[in-house]
């Protein structure tokens, strides 16, 4: 993807500046490499940084704003920064002069997903290019960025859709999921449909990938239907951890068999202990 901004900062006749990826999706922990190309306007210019920004569009809740790096850009709505590289800097830009900057990103290991083979999950991430000239800033427009999941994510996903899990939709919502490693202010949800053994039990399936260096881990959360023994509150959440590594010999060999031991004791659990309890619990190959 491209896009070309002129910088209003720096008036009519200034620098354009052109952000390309290499083709191909990126990963959680993996690189991101394209070039920024500069053009110069009608004068010449001090160039003082180039950086480029991870952006992520979240759901806050109630108008939640965050600290610092979170804008809302709407009810409920807002933009996060995750991520920020210093690319290039200092240099003169001559009038009309062209030059380009290579770059190469790591993606923080939590960055969530936007695609599965090819499908787009409708969260959005992007980047942002700035350019700081004689101490004026200029942000270009949003750079879409595509991520696919690691190949762990992609097998319990698949392993999912196995066992009868149906896709409804996908959201990156503000805040921390308690008792996990989260590192971001922010978390993907992959809302599920049960499999249709569990239809009578649970309403829907949450799904939240946390990554790191090695290891994977899996947060799963049911909604369960209320009924007429239920306390009132209907349909409270029950959580479960798992964690698994990310690939390899040492990884699962039938992610069928783990996933669906994973929903019988996410269900079990949340059956057993009623809808007012919250569990955490570590399963699976590369406990941690």
């Amino acid at each position: 993807m491209v896009f070309k901004r002129l910088l209003g900062s720096l008036g009519v006749g200034g620098p354009t500046v052109d952000t390309t990826f290499d083709p191909g999706a990126a990963r959680p922990g993996g690189t991101l490499s394209g070039r920024v190309r500069l053009v110069g306007g009608t004068a010449g210019h001090d160039v003082e940084q180039v950086a480029l920004e991870l952006v992520a569009r979240v759901e806050t809740g109630h108008g939640e704003t965050g600290h610092g790096e979170t804008t809302v850009v709407g009810d409920g709505e807002g933009v996060v920064v995750f991520g920020r590289h210093t690319v290039g800097g200092a240099f003169r830009l001559a009038a009309g002069e062209e030059t380009s900057i290579p770059f190469t990103v790591t993606l923080p290991w939590e960055t969530p997903a936007t695609e599965l083979y090819g499908r787009q999950l409708g969260v959005v991430l992007g980047v942002r290019t700035e350019l700081a000239v004689a101490g004026a800033r200029d942000s270009g427009d949003l750079d879409p960025l595509a991520v696919a999941p690691l190949p762990a994510q992609e097998a319990v996903l698949a392993a999912l859709g196995r066992l009868g899990c149906g896709f409804r939709s996908a959201d990156l919502e503000y805040g921390r999921i308690g008792g996990t490693g989260q590192q971001l202010p922010f978390h993907q949800e992959i809302e599920l449909t049960p499999p249709p053994h569990y239809a009578h039990q649970v309403d829907e399936i949450e799904l939240t990938f946390l990554a790191v260096p090695g290891a994977l881990e899996v947060v799963l959360e049911a909604d369960k239907r209320g009924g007429p023994l239920s306390d009132g509150h209907g349909g409270r959440d029950a959580l479960s951890r798992f964690t698994v590594p990310h690939e390899g010999p040492a990884g699962p060999q039938d992610w069928d068999a783990l996933v669906d031991g994973w929903m019988r004791e996410l269900v079990e659990h949340r059956a057993s202990y009623g809808s007012h309890a919250v569990y955490g619990h570590g399963s699976g190959v590369g406990e941690g």
